[in-house]
């Protein structure tokens, strides 16, 4: 019953990543041509390494915090 369900979510993931990627090349079909100006592609390159900054960050604070034991559950000794 488990691997039925599991195999049922990877269908509806699929569709949905499918059906969004339809939506995204029509939109993008019917946007035409259009110019990016250089402080657009600086907006946009200043912002992809922000946000990759902060998700490396993050990830490295959460396997520091699981590696030290902070996310162990509190013992209480008798």
């Amino acid at each position: 019953m488990r691997a039925a369900s599991t195999w049922g979510a990877v269908a509806i993931a699929t569709a949905v990543v499918a059906a969004v990627a339809i939506v995204t090349g029509v939109f993008w079909d019917q946007l035409g041509a259009s110019d990016i100006s250089v402080a657009g592609w600086l907006a946009m390159g200043f912002g992809v390494i922000v946000t990759l900054a902060l998700g490396v960050g993050f990830m490295t604070l959460m396997f520091i915090s699981n590696r030290r034991g902070y996310d162990d559950p509190e013992r209480r000794d008798p």
